[in-house]
């Protein structure tokens, strides 16, 4: 038997009315208590189940921080599939977006576990989608019938480039970014490559969407899409390359959740470089990914405090959802033992570096400057350039 139809018959065993019991005595198996569980349970089960059934459990264990806990302990996962699959929050978006323009229909190409058909289906969309690895399939598939949408979401196992989308409204493409030697950087070397990709969305009735790494070069960003940047929580998650009825050719956005907020570019120049004010504000990385900064300078009255560091600072609170706010109390170049001194003048026993444009890793600034944390009170490092220099900034987080 192939390594493929092994898998596959793994898989189908979990299935089956024994497979689904065990997965359900396995829940709550912390993962130091695998080995007897594992001995006890191969008393009644054979090895390959209880194997695989354990697997499972690690898997939703992990998949619950993206698709949530309730949705994670009915769903099936690969290894792959909760490592590459869309955040659910992110996936809700994107469907929301396609459910605003009417689309009924979305071709799903590249589908994996199913985590992006699933939120389409949610909103209330026919699904079709499709995924070339069988056991990728036959787990999307599972999936559609754990949380109960068959009757909206057709998986189908074949190659995405041979796949008529002619019939959808619309179409969503999620190439495959890492390769043996993990992640692929090459737009180009995706599976499939970006260009494959274009050429699908460009064909598609209605709108398209894209979903590729948020590092994609601004320049690799077709002139007929719209480039969409999301981050959730604070974290940058990807970015969307929207065609058809959902783009503005040309635009670019940076989308937050919770929310959404949706900050969208208006072609402005590079903010002017000033001195440290008061205030300093750090634009959530979709922001920046987006190259938005300018923006939110715009929207808070300041400017930069170096030409190549993404920090705006100004005089003024002015506080706005694209950028967590401080209140900067001292701003004094780069040096160690100053910043002991003062932390222990102040008794400091918090300390939270961040660091943008500097080679000082913030763990090692924590271990030299606060040894023995004691004191009662709290501060934010910056490990940073003022108009070119080292500098470290220190200030306090303002309420969001």
């Amino acid at each position: 038997m192939s390594e493929t139809a092994e898998h596959l018959a793994a898989f189908a065993a979990l299935l089956t009315a024994e497979g689904r019991a065990l997965l359900d005595e396995v829940r709550e198996v912390a993962p130091g208590g695998e080995l007897a569980a594992a001995t006890r349970l191969r008393r009644d089960h054979s090895p390959e189940l209880v194997s695989a059934a354990l697997t499972q459990a690690r898997l939703r264990a992990r998949a619950a921080a993206k698709f949530g806990a309730e949705d994670a302990r009915r769903m099936f996962f690969t290894p792959n599939g909760v490592e590459q699959s869309t955040r659910a929050t992110v996936a809700a978006h994107r469907a929301a977006r396609f459910a605003d323009l009417g689309v009924r229909s979305v071709a799903d190409l590249c589908c994996g576990i199913g985590g992006d058909a699933v939120a389409l289906a949610r909103a209330g969309i026919r699904v079709l989608a499709v995924d070339r690895d069988p056991l990728t399939a036959a787990v999307a598939r599972a999936n559609a019938e754990a949380l109960g949408l068959t009757d909206l979401i057709e998986v189908r196992e074949a190659d995405v480039t041979e796949v008529d989308t002619a019939g959808h409204d619309a179409v969503f493409v999620d190439p495959a970014r890492r390769g043996g030697r993990g992640r692929v950087f090459d737009p180009e070397a995706y599976s499939p490559p970006l260009s494959w990709a274009v050429e699908a969305a460009r064909g598609a009735s209605r709108a398209a969407a894209l979903k590729v790494a948020p590092g994609i070069p601004h320049e690799a960003v077709p002139d007929a899409a719209e480039a969409e940047w999301i981050s959730d929580g604070g974290d940058v998650k990807e970015a969307v390359l929207w065609f058809g009825e959902a783009a503005r050719p040309g635009a670019v956005c940076a989308t937050l959740l919770p929310g959404p907020r949706r900050l969208l570019g208006r072609g402005l120049p590079d903010p002017e470089v000033r001195p440290v004010g008061r205030y300093l504000y750090e634009p959530d990385g979709a922001v920046i990914r987006a190259h938005l900064v300018a923006e939110v300078a715009e929207e808070v009255g300041g400017g930069l405090i170096d030409g190549t560091i993404a920090f705006v600072t100004s005089d003024e609170l002015r506080p706005t959802p694209y950028a967590a706010g401080y209140e900067i109390t001292d701003v004094l170049p780069f040096n160690v033992k100053r910043l002991k001194a003062l932390l222990r003048e102040r008794q400091v026993g918090t300390l939270t570096v961040k660091k943008r444009g500097s080679a000082v890793e913030p763990e090692e600034l924590r271990r030299k400057a606060l040894p023995k944390p004691q004191g009662r009170n709290a501060v934010t490092v910056f490990l940073t350039r003022v108009a070119g220099a080292p500098a470290m900034l220190l200030g306090h987080p303002l309420p969001r």
